[in-house]
């Protein structure tokens, strides 16, 4: 009789090790899980190209997320380069998870002669501010991101070169 318990225990450990054998290799079988972070890398800079202000009402100068460039008052655009060309980012992340888009309405550039003018940033190819978009699910596949801008110029602006530079809060749901 003890033989007999013996072999019940025996049989009952060996099971149990089988049982975990399987479930360990159930457990390595899953799929790495996809990254879920976000990644964000700006490619292009927003440029306004070159301009000239005839009086002193001054305008705008809008460059469109598709890089068309348009004025109003009494700017003038110039073909002479830079050329003007919206803001690009490329945004990654797997499983075709939402991006939340959201930015300041406006940001200063600083002249290289002194002075100051107002960017008012957008509207962008996936909408304006708060802007949902949905990106793929291959973990390779980059979202491009374009943002376009107006350029408030006052008509006593001083000619220069203008920078600065301007925040987009992505945010993943």
């Amino acid at each position: 009789m003890q033989l007999c318990k013996l072999m019940k225990l025996c049989l009952a450990i060996m099971l149990m090790e089988v049982l975990q054998c399987a479930k360990l290799q159930y457990l390595n079988a899953q799929p790495e899980l996809p990254q879920r972070s976000l990644t964000v890398t700006p490619t292009q800079s927003l440029h306004f190209g070159t301009f000239c202000v005839t009086s002193s009402a001054g305008g705008t100068v809008i460059v469109g997320y598709d890089g068309l460039r348009t004025s109003t008052g009494s700017i003038v655009l110039l073909s002479k380069a830079p050329t003007s060309q919206p803001a690009i980012f490329e945004v990654k992340l797997c499983q075709g998870r939402n991006v939340i888009i959201t930015f300041a309405a406006t940001a200063t550039l600083t002249g290289n002669n002194g002075g100051t003018l107002t960017l008012e940033i957008g509207p962008t190819e996936k909408g304006g501010y708060g802007a949902s978009f949905s990106t793929n699910t291959d973990c390779n596949y980059i979202t491009p991101l374009r943002v376009g801008g107006t350029l408030v110029v006052s008509g006593f602006a001083i000619p220069g070169t203008y920078s600065g530079t301007f925040d987009i809060v992505f945010n993943q749901e």
